[in-house]
């Protein structure tokens, strides 16, 4: 299918650039924080201590800069309340509801097959000792 050889070459010469723009995209929104902070603001507008929580593991200091990191992306709309305390809520842009969608089906893979997974990292480490 020569398509495809092109395809895959045009895609190839992308990733030959260390700082190309779809390189730097792909960094941003596939990163490890990343999906789960869009996952979660993706059911409306989320607060920094619900992303906090469901985000677990993460530092409040990688939260604070994955979501700026978003939000100068333009993936996220951070809006503050003048309150005492402030108030701050996370919400997704038109592109980020759009990249849901495909962050969704990812995450579903991800569910479906992390045992699959397993099971194939299991026999590889098994195959892997039994060779040295």
């Amino acid at each position: 299918m020569p398509w495809r050889n092109r395809e895959a070459s045009s895609i190839a010469g992308v990733w030959d650039t260390p700082h190309s723009p779809l390189t730097e995209v792909l960094d941003h929104v596939a990163g490890k924080w990343s999906i789960g902070i869009l996952v979660a603001a993706a059911h409306g507008p989320v607060r920094f201590s619900e992303l906090e929580r469901t985000s677990a593991g993460i530092s409040r200091r990688m939260l604070t800069l994955n979501l700026r990191k978003l939000e100068r992306d333009g993936l996220l709309i951070r809006t503050v309340y003048p309150t005492v305390p402030p108030k701050v809520e996370y919400r997704l842009t038109p592109m980020a509801r759009e990249l849901h969608a495909t962050l969704s089906g990812l995450v579903g893979w991800a569910e479906r097959h992390r045992s699959d997974i397993a099971t194939a990292r299991a026999e590889y480490d098994a195959a892997a000792a039994s060779t040295t």
